[in-house]
């Protein structure tokens, strides 16, 4: 599995939903290469594909939450099967609960937004009995797992907190995790480690008490969010044409054959962007769109995409084509 790196994360981390515009872009640059390769497909469908590769990475969000359910529902059927042996020992009989009995793990999975997901989209760890004892097995060994079963208490910032270690640790590292995934959905390649920053913000932030309270990220923040994502994404179709021909204009000495057609991608939907939503600031749009090149296309593909779109918008400037909203700071009426 191909490991995203972060992107931006001081814009995510603010950000209280799923799908940020962060993971629009990536997911639009992969549909609009994928669309461009193979033009036959309607906008609408491929409109579809990326609505559904969204909604795809929403799943596993809620998927990698589910493991931490599914591995206390484990470690209690073990505890279980060990008392029922044939010659328990005095362990046996009186085993230690307290993996089982976790306050985070018990909140999660009476957590009613949570489960209602989870039984609507139909997702279960049952076909990975293998992935869940692996897990299981990883954690019981591991140092933290020691730590947290001998302390002389607990609470629930301590067993939340024991979780988010155990994440980071251990879940997120697990070669058995990572090929189970890979059978699962091919949208995951590249989503696993963005969507697991969620999740840890998830249980980082999750609040004891909270059965029917929204402690879960919901998949968009508002209409606004997925008006975004609709929007960018069928612009640069509809208008690929147009900002191909700009981005030609201003390549100085290439021949557009001789571009990365990533490049191309991403300068695209840079253009769409810059010139189709004039509350994001240029500097904002420049960056995200260099950060995606640095991490999806070549070595020298960030520096030549940052020059080309500068002379563009600089172009967009001195023919007053170009329109951004004035943003006023906070304070101001």
């Amino acid at each position: 599995m191909k490991k995203l790196v972060l992107l931006c994360p001081h814009i995510r981390v603010r950000e209280q939903k799923m799908i940020n515009r962060i993971l629009v872009r990536i997911k639009s640059v992969q549909l609009l290469y994928a669309y461009l390769k193979n033009p036959s497909k309607s906008a609408d469908t491929a409109e579809k594909e990326l609505f559904h590769s969204l909604q795809q990475t929403y799943n596993l969000y809620h998927l990698l939450l589910l493991l931490v359910t599914d591995i206390t529902f484990y470690a209690e059927k073990r505890l279980d099967a060990a008392k029922h042996k044939l010659f328990p020992t005095p362990e046996d009989l009186n085993p230690n609960t307290r993996f089982i009995h976790n306050a985070f793990a018990s909140e999660l999975a009476r957590n009613e937004q949570f489960n209602v997901y989870i039984k609507e989209n139909k997702l279960s760890w049952n076909a990975e009995s293998t992935t869940i004892k692996k897990l299981y097995e990883n954690i019981v060994e591991s140092p933290e797992y020691v730590e947290y079963m001998t302390a002389p208490s607990t609470s629930f910032a301590i067993d939340r907190e024991f979780w988010r270690k155990i994440f980071k640790r251990y879940i997120i590292t697990s070669e058995e995790l990572e090929a189970a995934l890979e059978e699962q959905s091919i949208y995951w390649n590249d989503d696993f480690e963005i969507v697991v920053s969620f999740v840890l913000k998830t249980i980082k932030n999750f609040e004891e008490n909270s059965v029917s309270t929204k402690a879960i990220l919901p998949m968009f923040r508002d209409a606004d969010d997925r008006e975004f994502a609709s929007k960018l994404f069928r612009i640069s179709i509809l208008k690929g044409q147009e900002y191909r021909e700009l981005i030609e204009s201003n390549i100085r000495n290439w021949d557009l054959d001789r571009v990365a057609f990533m490049d191309i991608v991403i300068m695209q939907l840079a253009l769409t962007e810059i010139m189709n939503f004039p509350s994001i600031p240029v500097s904002v749009t420049l960056n995200e769109y260099i950060e995606i090149a640095k991490n999806y296309s070549t070595d020298r593909s960030s520096t030549f995409i940052n020059g080309v779109l500068d002379n563009i918008v600089n172009q967009l400037k001195s023919e007053n084509k170009f329109v951004k909203a004035k943003i006023l700071p906070a304070n101001s009426k």
